[in-house]
């Protein structure tokens, strides 16, 4: 029954998925009220939902696109199912940003099979994943995502090795141009932030602790069917899923070394997952078997929503 809801992509699955995000952040912000007085915040409240909307239908366009999905809906409503593991990223403005170009620079490098403006979208993904460095510095690590397209597509041409550096350069030159305009110390916050923690001790109570869990074993189960059906993709598709899974174990990492640990960090995890979710789900096999995984994953993110609150 569930998943005969989202089997089809219809302007119905649209409006539900936005529907649901809209009623489930309106439950978290309004756990603070204060906002509600000052017409800066509640702007900032609306930045940070059309943010996390943008997200979602980002990652579906990117799926969708890019063949990694059927005309189906299901990476978006998974991708609204891992949100609600981390409802305090709700009000992480830098971590949603971060994300959000994080996700523009990963639009880029999938399409890169395609080989067409492959110079520009080369630069473009750095510029993307230098701008999302500017919020959380360990994003930096999707450049290691650039230089893998590269070697699956481009490798022959010197200039594409190049390029990362060009957009590099580029994003420094105006950041600190923005920086000396509005007495900013950039310098300084780079080096705040470039730090390696690898502490995990960060919970503030055990509904933390086990919604990182139970997200942790999902993810695994995830991930594992990947790995497990990965030699039946398609030839054509192979690169674009491989570069899914190293833009997932890119984001443990940054989850890994990352200083102020916090599960809202997972974030950059949850786009990769979602398309890996939406693989799994569509592969031909028992409805019942399709319904039991969808339903216990609703059942574990709404748990996780509510006993964090």
């Amino acid at each position: 029954m569930i998943t005969s809801v989202f089997k089809k992509s219809t302007p119905l699955n649209l409006i539900l998925v936005v529907i649901l995000m809209l009623v489930f952040f309106f439950i978290k912000i309004f756990q603070d009220l204060p906002w509600i007085n000052s017409g800066a915040l509640i702007v900032k409240k609306g930045g940070l939902f059309f943010i996390l909307l943008g997200s979602i239908f980002i990652t579906n366009f990117v799926a969708k696109k890019n063949g990694l999905s059927k005309d189906s809906s299901y990476t978006m409503f998974f991708c609204f199912l891992f949100l609600l593991f981390f409802p305090s990223v709700f009000g992480n403005i830098n971590l949603l940003l971060s994300n959000f170009f994080i996700l523009l620079a990963l639009r880029r490098l999938i399409s890169l099979q395609s080989l067409k403006a492959s110079k520009e979208k080369i630069f473009d993904a750095s510029l993307w994943i230098f701008v999302a460095a500017l919020f959380h510095f360990w994003s930096i690590l999707y450049i290691v995502l650039v230089f893998i397209s590269i070697i699956f597509h481009v490798a022959r041409d010197y200039r594409n090795w190049v390029l990362p550096f060009i957009a590099f350069f580029a994003v420094g030159i105006i950041s600190v141009g923005v920086s000396l305009l509005f007495s900013k110390n950039i310098i300084g916050y780079i080096t705040e932030n470039a730090v390696i923690n690898f502490d995990s001790d960060y919970f503030t109570n055990t509904y933390q602790n086990v919604a990182f869990s139970i997200y942790l074993t999902v993810a695994l189960f995830f991930v594992i069917s990947m790995f497990a059906s990965l030699s039946s993709k398609l030839l054509f598709l192979l690169s674009s899923y491989k570069k899914i899974i190293a833009s997932f174990f890119i984001a443990i990492v940054i989850f890994a070394i990352s200083a102020n640990k916090s599960n809202d960090l997972l974030i950059y995890t949850i786009a990769p997952l979602s398309i890996m979710a939406t693989s799994h789900i569509e592969v031909k096999q028992l409805q019942l078997k399709q319904e039991l995984v969808l339903g216990i994953l609703i059942l574990c993110s709404l748990f996780a929503f509510f006993s964090q609150l």
